[in-house]
C-alpha cells in the first residue's frame, strides 16, 4: 500500500485545502435546518415577516457558502484523484518498460493492460469518494445527532433503534456484495485475455475455421462478468429500498412523536422539522460511509495487483554506465549457459564462440534449438545462468542498456510496424535521419519501389500493427528501420521468411554492399540466406555441434548435409560452397 500511496504526496495540500472546505461544507449544512427552525418557530408561528427575512437571508447566505465549498471540495478532490490515477498509469508504465522478457512471461501483457486501466480506475474512484465522504460522512453523522439532541432530545431515542437497525441490514448485505467485486476484476481479467487473443489471432482463427469455438470462449467469459455483475447489482438494488424504507420509517415517526409532543406543548413545530432534517442527514451519512467501505474491498483488490507490478524487479539490472568500447561490433560467448527461472533444463548450454567486426555469421538449427535465445542473451533480454557474454569486448553487463541497443540494429522474426506512416516506422531507430537515409535504407531493403508506387509515398499511412501492409512488406520496412540506424552489429531474427527468392536474393546482395564494415549476425531456416556467410553455427538441442564456412561444415557436419540437402540439390550446396572459395 506504501509504494501507490507515496504517489499521493504531491497532492498534500489540495488534500488539506480539500479537507477544509469539506469541514466548511458540513458545518454549513449542519447549519441550515437550525435556521429553518429558526424562521418556522420566530418568524411563521411568531407572525414575525421581519424574522422570515432576517433568517431567510441567513439561510441564503450560507447556502451560497454551502455550494461553494461543495464545488471546491469537489473540484480538488477531482484534481487529486485523476493526478493520482495519472501518476501510477506513469509509474506502471516507467515499470513495465524496464521488465526483462522474463516479467513480461510472468505477468501477462492482458493482465497489465487491466491494472493499468481498470485496477487504476478503481483506486482513482475510491480516492475521489474517500476524499468527499471520509471526512463528510462522520461529521455529519455526530454533528448531526448533537444537533438533533440539542433540538429534540424526546426525540433522541429513535437514533438508539433505527441506527443499529440500519447497520445490521447494510453490513449482511455487504458481506454478500465485497465478495463479488473481488471476483469481477478477475472476470475481467479473463475477458481481456481472450479479446486480445481473439483480435491478435484473427488470421489464425479465420484460417481454421475455428470462429464459432471462440466465440463461445467469448460467450463463456463474457456471461461470468454479466452473472457477477448482475448478482451484485441484485444485492445494491435492494440495499437502497431497504435503507430508504428505514429512513421514511422513521420520518413517520418523527411525525407522529413530534405531533404529540407539539399538541402537549413540549415541543415547537420548527424544532420538529430541523429533528427530521437532521435525522434524515444522519441516516444518509451512515450510508454513504457503508458505500465506501463497500468499495474499498474492490479497490484494495486492485491496489494489490498494482503493487504487485511496482514491485515487481527486473531480472535486469541496468547498471546505467557509459563505458569505453575496445572492440567495435565484435561479440564473443564464453561458456555460456542460458536456463529460464521456471525452465527444468537449460535452452543453451556452454556456448563458446567468437564473432569479428565486419563478419557475416548465421545461426542454423533445428526448430526450438534456441537460436532466438543467442540473440536475446546478446541483446540482453535476458541474462545468462552462467559464463559470460560480450559486446564490442565488454561485458554486457557492465554497460548500459542504452549503450548496449545501440550498437545493435536488430529485426525480430515477426514484423512489428507502429501506427504512423511509412516515414515514421523507417525512423524509429533515429528520429533525426535524413530523407536521403531514410531513401537509401528503403532502397537497400527493397523497399522503395513498393512505396513509390503509393500515393502519399512515404508518408502513407501504416495502421495498427501494420495490417495494411502484406507480411513481406512489414519485413523489408523493419529491415530498413534497423538500416537507417547505421549500427555496429546488426541482428536478422529469421527477417527473410516472407520474401520471395529473387527479393531475398537482391536484398542479400544489397545487404553485404552496404555492411561490409559492419558486423551480421543472422538467423535462418532458410540454407540460401547463409550460404555465403563468413561462419555458421549450427546449434542442436542448445548446444554448438559444429561451425565454419558452408562447405567445411557439409563435408564435416551430417547434421548439417541433411538440412542443406532437404532444401537444395546436391549440386547447388556444392557449387555454391565451391563459388564461395
Amino acid at each position: 500500500m506504501k509504494k501507490v500511496l507515496k504517489y499521493l504526496k504531491p497532492y498534500t495540500w489540495m488534500i488539506i485545502i480539500c479537507v477544509i472546505f469539506t469541514f466548511g461544507q458540513a458545518m454549513l449544512d449542519m447549519y441550515l435546518p437550525d435556521l429553518m427552525s429558526d424562521i418556522v418557530n420566530n418568524g411563521i408561528v411568531g407572525q414575525s415577516l421581519d424574522e422570515v427575512y432576517r433568517y431567510g437571508r441567513y439561510m441564503l447566505y450560507a447556502t451560497v457558502g454551502f455550494m461553494v465549498c461543495a464545488i471546491c471540495a469537489t473540484f480538488l478532490a477531482s484534481k487529486v484523484a485523476t493526478g493520482f490515477a495519472r501518476k501510477l498509469r506513469d509509474a506502471i508504465y516507467s515499470k513495465v518498460n524496464k521488465f526483462s522478457l522474463t516479467e513480461f512471461n510472468k505477468l501477462s501483457t492482458s493482465s497489465l493492460i487491466t491494472r493499468t486501466t481498470n485496477d487504476v480506475v478503481q483506486v482513482q474512484q475510491l480516492t475521489f469518494m474517500s476524499m468527499r465522504m471520509m471526512l463528510m460522512a462522520p461529521l455529519m453523522c455526530i454533528g448531526g445527532i448533537i444537533m438533533a439532541f440539542s433540538k429534540a432530545k424526546e426525540l433522541s431515542w429513535l437514533f438508539v433503534v433505527v441506527i443499529p437497525l440500519l447497520l445490521v441490514a447494510i453490513i449482511l448485505l455487504a458481506r454478500k456484495i465485497i465478495p463479488l467485486f473481488t471476483k469481477l476484476q478477475e472476470c475481467l481479467d479473463k475477458i481481456n485475455q481472450v479479446v486480445r487473443e481473439k483480435l491478435s489471432g484473427v488470421r489464425v482463427i479465420r484460417a481454421f475455421a475455428t470462429q464459432k469455438h471462440e466465440a463461445k470462449r467469448y460467450d463463456d467469459a463474457n456471461k461470468n462478468i454479466y452473472d457477477v455483475s448482475l448478482k451484485a447489482a441484485y444485492r445494491m438494488a435492494i440495499l437502497m429500498p431497504i435503507v430508504m424504507f428505514i429512513i421514511n420509517f422513521s420520518t413517520v415517526v418523527i411525525l407522529w412523536s413530534g405531533s404529540h409532543l407539539i399538541d402537549a406543548g413540549t415541543m415547537q413545530i420548527g424544532d420538529m422539522m430541523a429533528f427530521m432534517e437532521y435525522a434524515i442527514q444522519v441516516l444518509f451519512s451512515i450510508l454513504g460511509v457503508t458505500m465506501i467501505f463497500i468499495m474499498i474491498p474492490r479497490a484494495m483488490v486492485s491496489v494489490r495487483r498494482i503493487n504487485e507490478v511496482l514491485e515487481t524487479e527486473s531480472t535486469i539490472v541496468d547498471n546505467g554506465k557509459e563505458v569505453g568500447i575496445p572492440n567495435p561490433g565484435e561479440i564473443e560467448f564464453k561458456n555460456a549457459t542460458f536456463q529460464y527461472v521456471d525452465g527444468d533444463l537449460p535452452v543453451l548450454s556452454n556456448m563458446n564462440f567468437k564473432i569479428h567486426k565486419g563478419e557475416t555469421v548465421a545461426i542454423l538449427g533445428p526448430t526450438g534449438c534456441g537460436k532466438t535465445t543467442l540473440l536475446n542473451l546478446m541483446m540482453r533480454f535476458f541474462d545468462i545462468t552462467e559464463g559470460e557474454v560480450k559486446v564490442g569486448g565488454v561485458n554486457v553487463k557492465d554497460m548500459s542498456l542504452e549503450q548496449l541497443r545501440s550498437m545493435i540494429g536488430y529485426v525480430p522474426q515477426k514484423a512489428v510496424l507502429f501506427s504512423g506512416t511509412i516515414e515514421s516506422n523507417i525512423k524509429y531507430g533515429k528520429q533525426d535521419a535524413t530523407e536521403e537515409e531514410v531513401i537509401e535504407a528503403a532502397k537497400i531493403s527493397q523497399s522503395y519501389d513498393f512505396i513509390d508506387s503509393l500515393d502519399e509515398k512515404f508518408n502513407a499511412p501504416v495502421a495498427q500493427g501494420g495490417t495494411n501492409f502484406s507480411g513481406g512488406q512489414k519485413q523489408r520496412l523493419s529491415i530498413a528501420r534497423a538500416i537507417v540506424k547505421k549500427p555496429q552489429i546488426y541482428m536478422f531474427d529469421d527477417s527473410f521468411s516472407a520474401l520471395d527468392y529473387e527479393t531475398d536474393k537482391r536484398l542479400r546482395e544489397a545487404l553485404d554492399l552496404n555492411m561490409k564494415e559492419a558486423t551480421v549476425v543472422i538467423v535462418a531456416q532458410r540454407v540460401s540466406t547463409v550460404l555465403n556467410a563468413d561462419k555458421i553455427l549450427f546449434i542442436d538441442n542448445g548446444e554448438i555441434i559444429a561451425q565454419g564456412t558452408h562447405q567445411e561444415l557439409y563435408e564435416s557436419c551430417p547434421e548439417y548435409r541433411d538440412v542443406v540437402l532437404s532444401q537444395i540439390t546436391e549440386e547447388e550446396a556444392i557449387s555454391n560452397g565451391k563459388k564461395r572459395d
